[in-house]
């Protein structure tokens, strides 16, 4: 079987973590909409007692419909197709399927806090529940901060560290180095127990880090699509990436800084799409810009305009936010 029916047609575990690894909310988001529209239901749920510092990850206390005050630990749950018979299942759910595609009956989810502590043992329990359900292709979903503009296409880079993929799929090998968040000890632990591995990251706009960012969550869906063999529904997410664009507009209509920052950023990401593009091309558009508003204040520190990376980053985990503050 090959690389692309592993994922076409294979058990495929989508994967996303909240925290370091979810800028914008946008990979947790996107697995918990895959949750919503997939007939599956809980087939794991890893003690959080093992995993988590509750001073870093607190428990939250909720009240429940019928008036009950209960605790909600931080955790880690994995959900299988609920007519998959060869695993214990919950009841399965009366909702009927809301995807189409020939593969929606073999995606599994895999969702929650990222831990705080013990990740190689929390990444071999996790690739024992992998392969009992026979989990054929892992894609991990992540998302980071960036200097891109919100008035764009959320760009998403997807990579593997294996060969085979890469070459199946016309993907590249990421070149990062530096810190790491469990997707890259989970996709290590994958690959070394012969589950071949694709990761997307979405970049999100860094000056708006502290919303959710449903923009980002449609092209993290749109790019998983490219992979699996399912049409995933989106219901009100177009709605509200609209409305989210359109509140950033009318914020930067009020602030003259975030908006020719903003112009900057848009200038930078349409000379990297332009057939002539070079990162020659980028810096002199970030110069031009620079020179403008030279009589201005000087920013805190200048956009990167070494390449098409400053526009659209295509590497792993990390933030590379700078430019005005964040305006949400």
């Amino acid at each position: 079987m090959t690389s692309t029916d592993l994922f076409r047609s294979g058990r495929l575990l989508v994967v996303a973590f909240e925290g370091w690894n979810d800028a914008g909310e946008a990979a947790s988001g996107a697995v918990k909409a895959l949750k919503e529209v997939l007939d599956v239901v809980e087939i794991a749920d890893i003690d959080p007692e093992d995993y988590y510092d509750f001073q870093l990850n607190r428990p939250q206390i909720e009240t429940t419909d019928d008036g009950r005050r209960v605790l909600r630990w931080p955790s880690v749950t994995m959900f299988g197709p609920a007519n998959d018979d060869g695993l214990p299942r919950d009841a399965v759910p009366e909702a009927p399927l809301n995807v189409s595609g020939t593969n929606h009956d073999n995606i599994y989810l895999l969702v929650g806090t990222e831990p705080s502590r013990g990740w190689r043992t929390f990444a071999t329990e996790t690739m024992d529940q992998a392969l009992t359900a026979d989990i054929t292709g892992i894609i991990m979903l992540g998302a980071l901060l960036a200097d891109v503009p919100h008035s764009r296409p959320i760009a998403v880079h997807a990579s593997s560290e294996n060969a085979q993929v890469r070459e199946e799929l016309e993907i590249e090998r990421s070149t990062y180095e530096g810190p790491v968040g469990i997707l890259s000890v989970i996709a290590a632990a994958a690959e070394e127990v012969g589950i071949p591995v694709v990761t997307l990251w979405a970049s999100v706009p860094h000056y708006v880090h502290n919303a959710p960012s449903p923009k980002a969550i449609l092209a993290l869906l749109d790019k998983l699509e490219e992979f699996v063999d399912v049409t995933i529904p989106r219901g009100d997410l177009v709605d509200e990436a609209r409305a989210w664009e359109e509140g950033i507009d009318s914020l930067a209509e009020d602030d003259e800084e975030m908006s020719s920052y903003i112009v900057a950023l848009e200038r930078a990401r349409d000379a990297v799409e332009a057939p002539e593009a070079s990162g020659e091309a980028i810096a002199q558009e970030f110069e031009r810009y620079l020179r403008t508003h030279e009589d201005d204040e000087e920013p805190e520190e200048a956009p990167d305009a070494g390449g098409p990376d400053a526009a659209a980053p295509a590497d792993d985990e990390g933030d590379t936010g700078s430019g005005p503050a964040s305006a949400a």
